[in-house]
């Protein structure tokens, strides 16, 4: 047999036995194999093949105004569970525009359009503070300068009756004045703003058709 041949057979030998420690190795692949897919985070469950839902994570609409695991968090939560679109954030935005119209209508005395948004027992008790200005004679100019402050101060919920009470402070300014019969200002000042500090209580029941919230008391 010649070196040719001799060299070619132990050639084929070598290749031969790299094929085997290869495949001794990494195995055998038939087909198309799915990569492999990292596990499910704790707390987690898996939708489908590719996609993944983090569950029991924090709601940011609640924590980004009471403090997470208070009993007002877990009021409000109480109201998301009942109306599945509430949104605090879209209370506190509504809240806003519903303080300057009520302020505002108390200071100049008028009440009836702000009647809707207010609770019977509170609307009394504004009405009377009215009268017994005008009986004294007093008139009331008054500009809403802006709101420096809202937030959070109480959550309640009630479920037997799915009644919602939300309490806010407030930090307004405003520039106000009352003036006698003669003209003469005897309250405020119609030059200087002042700020005003209200702690106001508003009620609802969820997954009721009226999206109208009113106000049940006033405070400071």
């Amino acid at each position: 047999m010649s070196n040719a041949v001799i060299q070619l057979i132990v050639l084929a030998g070598i290749a031969i036995f790299l094929i085997l420690r290869l495949k001794s190795a990494l195995g055998t692949r038939d087909g198309f194999e799915k990569p492999t897919l990292p596990a499910p985070a704790p707390g987690s469950r898996r939708i489908g093949r590719d996609f993944e839902v983090i569950e029991g994570g924090p709601d940011r609409d609640i924590t980004d105004h009471v403090a997470e695991g208070s009993e007002a968090a877990r009021a409000v939560a109480a109201m998301k569970q009942v109306e599945r679109d509430f949104s605090l954030a879209e209370f506190l935005q509504g809240a806003r525009g519903a303080y300057e119209m009520i302020l505002m209508a108390f200071e100049t005395g008028d009440l009836e359009k702000i009647r809707a948004f207010l609770d019977p027992e509170v609307h009394e008790s504004l009405a009377a503070a009215v009268a017994e200005r005008e009986a004294r004679g007093l008139t009331v100019t008054a500009e809403f300068v802006g709101l420096r402050d809202i937030a959070v101060h109480d959550a309640e919920f009630d479920p037997a009756t799915a009644t919602a009470e939300i309490t806010l402070r407030f930090v307004g300014e405003i520039i106000s004045a009352a003036r006698d019969r003669d003209g003469t200002v005897i309250e405020g000042d119609p030059k200087t703003s002042r700020r005003q500090r209200d702690i106001w209580t508003f009620a609802r029941k969820m997954g009721s058709t009226d999206p109208n919230w009113l106000l049940v008391a006033t405070g400071e």
